[in-house]
């Protein structure tokens, strides 16, 4: 039995548009519930949410047989890290932070197993292959396994079509937030100049051939970012949808009874 079919990946290739949530709550309960909501796939966030292994395996658990597809965040692109997730059943990684076209191509030896990579062959006891029941796993793990890199710093931009040139990296993330920081517009990723610049970055990734991904809930952002050719965008936070919802409930009531 070989590696299972990366959707995602698949889907990417084939040259859809995935539409996707960042979950930064870091709870199985709430990662179940998302993945019967629709979404073509849901971040699981290990840089900026409480994550460790087991809660980002239990996340992957919930979302067994759910046809939203799990990307996991690492939080920063270390080899040991990125073995950790592909062995819990990862199969799209998303790394933050990716600078260079040396750091790229580290990252992509990361995801594969040896001669061609660096990954630990540790597969027969790892939820990856159901604990050994794929014996052909193995073999066939690395074409199923997808790397998203985030450029979001000057350095990253301006080494950007080193990166997209990197074989193996199959889509480029761009992180506004970040991105405007480094570009002297910290928390304001919505400037006119930062919009430029991020539009401009994600034409880039798409003209190169490369997938070109983005997260932002703000619907005209969205929209310039789709326009540009972004492929898979995350567009909704799942704690910017619990609080909304919470406020927005909250403030009707009060209202009614002022």
């Amino acid at each position: 039995m070989p590696a299972p079919l990366n959707t995602f990946k698949q889907a990417l290739l084939g040259g859809e548009t995935l539409i996707g949530c960042w979950m930064s709550m870091a709870e199985s309960y709430t990662t179940e519930i998302l993945g019967g909501a629709g979404f073509d796939w849901l971040l699981i966030d290990g840089e900026h949410a409480p994550n460790d292994i087991r809660s980002i395996r239990d996340q992957m658990v919930a979302l067994k047989g759910s046809a939203s597809h799990p990307v996991v965040r690492v939080p920063i692109g270390e080899t040991w890290l990125i073995k950790q997730v592909l062995d819990v059943g990862a199969q799209t990684v998303l790394v933050p932070m990716v600078e260079t076209a040396d750091q790229a191509r580290e990252l992509v030896r990361a995801c594969r197993y040896p001669p061609g990579g660096t990954r630990g062959v540790g597969y027969s006891v790892g939820r990856a292959s159901d604990f050994g029941q794929m014996p052909n796993y193995g073999p066939t793990a690395d074409e199923q396994i997808c790397l998203l890199v985030q450029v979001e710093n000057k350095a990253g931009l301006d080494n950007l079509d080193a990166i997209l040139a990197v074989d193996g990296v199959d889509g480029v993330f761009i992180g506004p937030a970040d991105l405007s920081a480094s570009l002297g517009y910290l928390g304001q990723s919505m400037h006119p100049e930062m919009q430029a610049t991020i539009t401009g970055a994600l034409k880039q990734i798409s003209d190169s051939g490369k997938a070109a991904g983005i997260l932002t809930p703000d619907d005209g952002m969205i929209q310039a970012s789709l326009d540009a050719g972004a492929r898979f965008v995350a567009v909704a936070m799942d704690i910017a949808l619990l609080l909304n919802s919470a406020k927005a409930v909250s403030a009707k009531w009060k209202d009614k009874i002022s």
